[in-house]
């Protein structure tokens, strides 16, 4: 962890602010309706669960961003700012538990600093400068060196431990905050399908080049079943 958790956060945070007014420009930004409610009630209880895997969570600043595009994708930056696409719920027809697996699954990737990991790689390998970490506030320069910080957040691929990670802490805090275990299985079956239809595997493609699917993934999903589904059983359902 050679670059910090502050600064890696303020430049997501710059990099989301990007995004979102660039949304909100061409008019996709979605900030009131049935979809966005659905999903602000889902984040909600999944980040009254978060103090089960690290207490300061419960401060971050949370944000959640509903972007109406056809795309097939979601994240969460590190410091709790969320962002769905509306292409990931409709095409894929997700229902309330099955959006909070995806949900939480990304939000574990936040708490477990993964993006950060990512960066710190990156520093070391001279392909992330220091002169971009230290670019000045509000200037072209530090929104220049965090769409570079963010390349290296979304984009590049995680390693297979750092999703089996984001895999089980999801699956709990899904469980936890009450949602069904078994949509984890249901989800990446869904993904599965899509990709085999014509013309909407290159949709596809930018969340699974991030987030693999295949049955080794599907098998050790539900091999963690029977440990969460206590937690599920014990949970809240509103």
């Amino acid at each position: 962890m050679l670059v910090s958790a502050e600064k890696v956060e303020q430049m997501a945070l710059v990099n989301y602010t990007q995004q979102n007014r660039a949304a909100q420009m061409k008019g996709r930004l979605v900030t009131k309706g049935a979809e966005h409610e659905r999903l602000k009630k889902i984040a909600a209880r999944l980040q009254a669960q978060v103090t089960a895997f690290r207490d300061d969570a419960a401060r971050w600043d949370w944000q959640l961003a509903l972007i109406d595009a056809p795309v097939i994708n979601a994240t969460c930056a590190p410091g709790g700012k969320i962002t769905f696409y509306t292409g990931l719920i409709r095409q894929l027809k997700l229902n309330d538990d099955e959006i909070a697996i995806i949900m939480g699954h990304e939000i574990a990737h936040a708490l477990r600093e993964h993006g950060r990991e990512r960066v710190s790689r990156a520093y070391a390998q001279n392909a992330l400068a220091t002169t971009a970490l230290m670019a000045a506030p509000n200037s072209q320069a530090q929104v220049e060196a965090a769409n570079t910080v963010a390349h290296f957040l979304y984009t590049l691929p995680n390693s297979r431990q750092n999703e089996s990670e984001a895999d089980a802490m999801g699956l709990e805090l899904a469980a936890r905050a009450g949602y069904k275990p078994e949509a984890s299985v249901t989800v990446w079956r869904k993904m599965q399908a899509l990709a085999g239809k014509p013309g909407e595997g290159r949709q596809q493609a930018e969340f699974t080049s991030t987030h693999p699917s295949n049955e080794t993934r599907i098998g050790e999903l539900t091999a963690m079943l029977p440990k969460v589904v206590p937690l599920y059983r014990a949970a809240p359902k509103k």
